[in-house]
């Protein structure tokens, strides 16, 4: 059996795993950094790109590889031109000028037909695409928009493709019920830069000649299409028996933590229901079809409270300690009301603060554990989600986190997969449906501690501040 490479490229970090038949082989890691562009923040391609075919070498003499999938983070794009980059990728949290995003914001097609809300800074691809074409008029002329997955999906293959799951979160260029470009996207022209549409797990073709000569890959190595890692965590999540078809949401955590449900079999998504003033939004799943979705900037806010060593909340020997202290937590009523990342999550305008800030370590983080537990069962009760929740991805291991959830929503199943990796192995899941997890899933107990009365002052003083801010 040919073994697999799966690149994924998040915000914070790009990882390269390499798998066989669904064990993983090996898996190398590479903070990102910002590079400056011309006028704005860019993200560091060429040095993702120096990583990615070094460790591909090392990969080629561990394994017979056959092919590589990427996946890659959302509101990120590539403008191409005779097999180069035209100018280097905008990085999303880039400042875009207040008067060019209020002439943007008014060629936005409706939230209602998008399911794109009107995020800040560049989190909305199209506001990106505006400000490159401020920058640099002409520069898009005879050139291909290629979404982040399918960038290096083309960097490692030469053929260019779009794929829905990329092309729905959040850029203002799709229309996920219609299937088609926005007006938005077709009036200026980024709907004619967009490559042929194709599936997230076709194969594009083999991988270049002078790329496989210089990684020692097979010349026969396939590139396929790739996609968004958000939806790459949902195709490893429908894998389980209590996920699969079922009324379900996936929540996958990260730098951001984004909540995705699934509604059920023949369920019909009204994306008016939806608050778009709270970050909420439609993705795509790799089938095509609109996921009601909510996030916020979890482990971004967790970062800025904690200091940069956020594995100090998930990492297993604190456990313990963490949730030993809860419960002075809860006596002294210390906590952290929104937001500490502006302008996104279900309260976005409300001023961050502490109230009652411990001085114990300890009980800091706990009570940051339970700041992102309780901000994430708002965002999932802004989508409606009910019977059964999946947490997945890196804060799935804190426990504050996860059986706060489980505290705060005592009608719903929690859940968290005893496997990591999960959305490499959604990409896996895309090449071999019939792929079995290799572990099955964990029902989370609450915390003993009540938290119903904390809860309620909580959300009092959030709303409070949303609604003053």
């Amino acid at each position: 059996m040919k073994a697999v490479v799966v690149l994924d490229v998040g915000k914070t970090m790009s990882k390269l795993t390499l798998w066989s038949g669904g064990e993983l082989l090996a898996r190398e890691t590479r903070p990102n950094a910002r590079v400056q562009g011309p006028g704005y923040a860019a993200l560091d391609a060429a040095g993702i790109e120096h990583w990615l075919l070094t460790v591909l070498a090392r990969f080629a003499r561990k394994a017979d590889i056959g092919a590589v999938i990427p996946v890659g983070h959302g509101a990120a794009a590539a403008i191409v031109r005779d097999g180069a980059l035209v100018v280097p990728p905008m990085d999303y949290e880039s400042p875009i000028p207040a008067a060019e995003r209020d002439d943007y914001d008014r060629e936005r097609d409706p939230f209602a037909k998008t399911g794109s809300p009107a995020l800040p800074d560049g989190l909305n691809l199209g506001a990106q695409l505006h400000h490159l074409e401020t920058l640099s008029p002409g520069a898009f002329e005879g050139s291909a928009l290629l979404l982040w997955p399918q960038y290096w999906a083309w960097l490692l293959s030469g053929v260019a493709a779009s794929e829905v799951t990329s092309l729905g979160c959040h850029t203002d260029l799709w229309l996920p019920v219609d299937r088609r470009p926005s007006e938005l996207a077709v009036r200026r022209g980024w709907a004619a830069m967009l490559p042929p549409l194709r599936r997230a797990s076709e194969a594009l073709g083999p991988i270049r000649p002078e790329i496989a000569a210089r990684t020692g890959l097979p010349s026969n190595t396939l590139i396929h299409c790739g996609l968004h890692d958000s939806n790459a965590a949902l195709v490893a999540a429908r894998a389980f028996a209590e996920i699969a078809d079922c009324e379900a949401t996936v929540l996958s955590t990260g730098t951001w933590f984004v909540a995705m449900r699934t509604p059920g079999a023949d369920a019909v998504v009204d994306i008016s229901v939806l608050p778009e003033r709270r970050d909420c939004l439609v993705n795509i799943d790799a089938l095509g079809h609109p996921v009601p979705s909510s996030r916020f900037m979890g482990g971004r806010e967790i970062e800025t409270l904690t200091g940069i060593d956020t594995r100090r909340i998930d990492i297993k020997p604190d456990q313990p300690a963490l949730v030993a202290a809860v419960p002075a937590v809860l006596r002294d009523n210390s906590m952290v009301l929104p937001t500490f990342a502006a302008g996104v999550g279900p309260y976005p305008a409300a001023p961050g603060r502490w109230i009652a800030a411990p001085a114990n370590e300890a009980q800091r983080r706990a009570a940051v554990s339970l700041y992102s537990a309780l901000v994430a069962d708002a965002a999932l009760d802004l989508i409606g989600s009910c019977e059964r929740i999946l947490v997945e991805g890196r804060f799935a291991e804190a426990e504050v986190v996860v059986r706060g959830l489980a505290s705060l929503r005592p009608g719903t199943k929690v859940y968290v997969a005893n496997a990591h990796n999960d959305v490499s192995f959604g990409a896996l899941r895309l090449l071999d449906p019939n792929l079995q997890p290799s572990s099955s899933l964990r029902l989370v107990a609450p915390l003993e501690a009540d938290l119903a009365g904390y809860k309620a002052r909580w959300r009092q003083l959030a709303e409070q501040l949303e609604g003053a801010a």
